[in-house]
């Protein structure tokens, strides 16, 4: 038997006849093959209008709950009884929903530092006086967007492009995941290195192989040493142990580039504009006479995470093949985010607005430093400092898990050094990765003092 509607309720009332009817049909109430009322006559039954019973007949008819049969009416159609299923809720997924006391992870940023006025005055302009950017554009990014990007990567990181070459995708890993059928062979990478590439290869079923790093980064001798056709390196600031990729060793990796014209290098560009002290490194692209090096970068860490907008830099020869497989691939950043940023960087917010991070998370460094030598005391050894938004704490009175656990136990989100390895590291010390990019001023010496709470039996 049809429920009752409620008439008081914001639902129309068509609405909740369909709901109803097709529940039935779903549990059996009502059986394969039965006629239904006539519309008139469930119409008068339920006191709604005989347009309501239409419409509702209508939608079942439209998703296979009813037939229509001309002159006769309308029957239940077979339909499999849809099986319960229950929620369930993993152990992972509680763990995420812990409510840490201090996230020290090395992804973090202060969002407050965001530009939410004039990156919402520009998306605003754009939205009303340019419509056209509802519509599809190009699927490489959009040209200007391109171009001011050519420009800012020359003046900033030394990057020799053309707009042609540059790709614009939703994240790194994306990007990532589109260039992994261009390459051939093995793919080498940094141990240790940045997990989510070795989860992006491994995805793309690609065979990859682990080179150490050194005092000096990815180390080249070892790395010749293997069949690898191309190589995955953080050169500005290897993550996680920070160091930077001296002039010398960057050229003994374009060697080895050159030595193969089957040999590419993926250079991981994420987070150049923290380098305090000293101006960066140019880009290993701007290097290179050869064309041996894919460029990828990102706005995740200078503006927000959630706006994904990342850009590859190909080279010539790998243009025409990208092409003929994605070339009829829409992009995957709206048009609006494009062109913000497009208006950004042109309007010198940018440049203004890495140089106030750039101020903040200076100070911030220096104060985060002084903290964790005043609680944390001689018995430990801080570096990594000169870049990025994190530092490492070797220990030498603790192994690495007693570190991780008394941390989780004091509610402090940290991460280990062997977390990155993939071979068994050869580390005799515990070393702990420490962010501080979403620390606020006022929460720099309470951090560092949980820090000392949950180690202070290692000190």
């Amino acid at each position: 038997m049809i429920g009752m509607l409620d008439f008081d309720a914001s639902k129309p009332l068509y609405e909740q006849l369909y709901e109803n009817i097709a529940q039935e049909i779903q549990t059996g109430s009502l059986k394969q093959g039965q006629k239904m009322s006539g519309k008139r006559t469930l119409a008068e039954r339920l006191g709604i209008s005989v347009n309501a019973v239409d419409t509702a007949y209508q939608m079942l008819v439209a998703e296979g709950y009813l037939e229509s049969r001309p002159r006769s009416g309308f029957y239940v159609m077979e339909v499999e009884k849809l099986a319960e299923i229950s929620p369930i809720f993993s152990h992972e997924e509680s763990l995420c929903k812990t409510q840490w006391k201090f996230d020290f992870s090395t992804a973090a940023i202060d969002k407050s530092l965001f530009p939410f006025r004039t990156w919402g005055r520009i998306q605003k302009e754009l939205l009303y006086s340019k419509p056209q950017l509802l519509s599809m554009g190009d699927g490489q990014g959009d040209l200007e967007l391109r171009e001011t990007l050519a420009q800012h990567l020359q003046r900033y990181r030394g990057v020799k492009c053309s707009p042609n070459q540059i790709v614009i995708g939703a994240g790194i890993e994306y990007l990532l995941g589109l260039l992994m059928p261009l390459l051939g062979g093995t793919i080498a990478l940094e141990d240790p290195g940045y997990p989510k590439a070795k989860r992006v290869i491994e995805n793309a079923n690609r065979k990859w192989i682990a080179v150490p790093v050194d005092k000096n980064g990815l180390s080249v001798a070892e790395l010749s040493q293997t069949d690898a056709q191309a190589v995955y390196v953080t050169p500005s600031h290897q993550f996680p142990t920070a160091v930077t990729m001296p002039v010398g060793r960057r050229a003994a990796l374009l060697a080895w580039a050159a030595a193969d014209p089957a040999r590419f290098i993926i250079e991981d560009d994420y987070d150049s504009e923290f380098r305090f002290g000293v101006r960066p490194l140019p880009s290993l692209q701007g290097m290179a006479q050869n064309g041996k090096v894919i460029y990828i970068s990102t706005f995740s860490k200078s503006l927000a995470p959630s706006i994904r907008i990342a850009c590859m830099v190909l080279p010539h020869t790998l243009i025409k093949p990208w092409k003929q497989r994605y070339g009829e691939y829409a992009s995957t950043v709206s048009r609006f985010e494009q062109q913000t940023l497009c208006e950004f960087i042109q309007q010198g917010h940018l440049s203004r607005h890495l140089s106030r991070l750039r101020n903040s998370y200076r100070k911030r460094m220096e104060q985060f430093k002084n903290a964790l030598q005043q609680c944390l005391g001689k018995s430990i050894k801080i570096y990594g400092e000169h870049t990025g938004l994190h530092f490492l704490i070797e220990f030498e009175t603790a192994s690495e898990q007693q570190l991780l656990q008394a941390a989780c136990k004091h509610g402090l989100k940290v991460s280990g050094l062997k977390q990155y390895c993939s071979a068994e590291s050869k580390q005799k010390t515990a070393v702990v990765l420490v962010g501080y990019g979403c620390l606020a001023e006022e929460q720099i010496m309470p951090a560092a003092q949980a820090l000392q709470q949950a180690w202070k039996e290692y000190l």
